[in-house]
């Protein structure tokens, strides 16, 4: 493997002295290395200059820079970089002994899980906000760093500024956490308060977001279908429920599907559609799911709007606890990566590095499929007005051994409107929205039904499946 503007790494080098690293320094400033200098690392370096007195007298050491690892040097940079620190080398942050601390906000898996690892086996302090890289091989950085006694940090991972990191690991650490419920990707959180606040299609709502840069432009399918969310997920997981889980075991469902009428009748059976990451301690298994789901428009999540993040865990002990604030950006992300800084230097200032990840259990559990989940329903048909259709659709449901709760009618649809049949043949039935809200269903049971009715002629597209949560 090699790095930019420098010879291959040796990813097995000899590890520093563990000693080294946690010896009482008598107030020598922590050296920092950065790899990254993009958006957030540009605000990392802000808030280390801006509050470097404040951070030292907290960190009871000075904090300094020493090293900033970009691919570009002539890139423009943020006015609070030297640009002296600059270097195109990672091993000048990662082999130089005099740095104790690597910061990596370069993102991706390769090559900052090479860097990272060889930064642990020299007895340096991580932080890092990757939550690409967390949710592959978290539990192995952690393991990793826990045996070489240094601390691997990761607030900024998901959340941005939410302290949700923390929270779970020290707040909860005395409660079992049984579940989590969250908006943890602000690009489709904005998208569908638009579509819902103004009316507007899932297109023109893409497009205000990209323009406003809270969706990558030309390709935003990480965020939008619920890639992003999941990685958070996963890396929520590991300290909720002490889990590793492959990527592959969370479903994952985006926001593409969603039409403007879907927020109509949400509202309609009172409800507002949000894009949740959910998670559940079953026991012998654990829920992980990440999809769109309405849920009750009184409730707290429901009025989390914009790019605004939330998390709300529930304890077995002390209850619903919601976390909310700004999820993204340079400055909200900023916090939580400097907050890490702060309380790994004060770890190796006092000798005592490696006290994060001590005590973390995380081992493989079962993922529960989709199939076996149970929930309400949403499902909108668009279909055929003639006599029967209501009745067909009630009894395949019906047959499956799935209950309605609510069941309304109403039209014409989009899918009535088109082009007339071709030579001469007789005219369709004009199409209607029918929309049924279902009691608790085991998932699978609802898929059987929805494949029995796509068999059915009156169908005019494919069915629109919601679920609905109560948290």
């Amino acid at each position: 493997m090699k790095t930019e503007g420098g010879p291959p790494l040796n990813l097995n080098p000899e590890p520093h002295a563990a000693s080294d690293r946690r010896r009482l320094r008598g107030g020598a400033p922590i050296q920092i290395g950065l790899l990254g200098c993009g958006t957030v690392g540009g605000g990392v370096l802000r808030l280390l200059a801006e509050n470097s007195g404040y951070l030292a007298e907290r960190a009871g050491v000075p904090l300094v820079v020493k090293r900033v690892v970009v691919r570009d040097l002539e890139k423009e940079r943020v006015s609070a970089l030297d640009r002296g620190l600059l270097t195109t080398s990672a091993e000048e942050v990662v082999d130089d002994p005099t740095i104790d601390l690597v910061v990596e906000v370069m993102g991706g898996e390769t090559p900052a899980r090479a860097l990272i690892e060889r930064a642990i086996d020299r007895g340096k302090g991580v932080v890092t906000a990757n939550k690409l890289l967390l949710a592959a091989h978290g539990p192995a950085l952690i393991a990793r760093a826990a045996a070489r006694q240094v601390d691997l940090a990761f607030e900024g991972a998901v959340g941005g500024g939410i302290p949700i990191i923390r929270t779970l690991r020290d707040a909860f650490a005395s409660d079992w956490v049984e579940r989590v419920t969250a908006i943890v990707n602000g690009t489709c959180n904005y998208i569908l308060t638009r579509m819902r606040d103004t009316g507007a299609s899932f297109e023109a709502a893409l497009r205000e977001a990209q323009d406003l840069g809270y969706a990558e432009k030309p390709d935003p399918s990480l965020d939008v279908d619920g890639h992003d969310a999941a990685h958070k997920l996963i890396v929520l997981a590991m300290l909720a429920f002490g889990a590793q889980v492959d990527s592959g075991a969370v479903h994952t469902s985006g926001i593409r599907t969603i039409e403007e009428a879907d927020h109509r009748y949400a509202d309609r059976f009172g409800y507002t559609i949000k894009h949740l990451a959910i998670g559940r301690d079953l026991g012998d298994s654990i829920e992980l799911r990440v999809h769109p789901t309405l849920i009750p428009k009184q409730s707290v999540l429901a009025n989390v709007s914009g790019v605004l993040n939330a998390v709300l865990l529930e304890g077995r002990a002390v209850g619903p606890s919601l976390v909310y604030g700004r999820g993204a950006g340079d400055l909200p992300t900023a916090v939580s990566v400097v907050s890490d800084v702060l309380d790994v230097a004060r770890s190796i200032a006092s000798g005592v590095a490696g006290m994060q990840g001590r005590g973390m259990s995380i081992k493989p559990r079962r993922v529960r499929p989709l199939s076996e989940i149970v929930s309400r329903y949403y499902l909108r048909f668009a279909v055929e007005d003639r006599p029967g259709v209501m009745g067909r659709l009630a009894g395949a449901l019906g047959d499956a051994g799935v209950s309605i709760e609510q069941i309304v009618q109403q039209g014409p649809t989009k899918a009535s409107q088109g082009a007339a049949p071709a030579g001469g043949a007789a005219a369709r039935e004009p199409a209607v929205d029918v929309v049924l809200i279902t009691h608790d269903a085991q998932e699978g049971l609802v898929r059987s039904a929805l494949d029995a009715i796509a068999r059915e002629e009156f169908l005019r597209e494919p069915p629109h499946l919601f679920r609905i949560e109560e948290p």
